[in-house]
């Protein structure tokens, strides 16, 4: 069985605070993927980011990024 998704950041939804958040515009990005039938949202990864403000170049695989407080 096929399926399909969307790859995009968290950080790519809107917000008034500059980045996006997992509140509640993520809600309605997921309510809007249901309805046009995609079955994954992939992100980039969430964790605090170094130089240059890359996701792949993390001090910790583990914490999370204070932006997304």
């Amino acid at each position: 069985m096929r399926a399909s998704g969307i790859l995009m950041p968290i950080s790519s939804l809107p917000s008034p605070y500059g980045i996006g958040t997992m509140g509640a515009a993520a809600r309605s990005f997921v309510d809007f993927l249901v309805k046009s039938g995609q079955a994954y949202w992939q992100i980039l990864p969430v964790c605090p980011t170094s130089y240059g403000d890359s996701p792949y170049q993390s001090f910790s695989t583990f914490a999370g990024n204070p932006y997304f407080i």
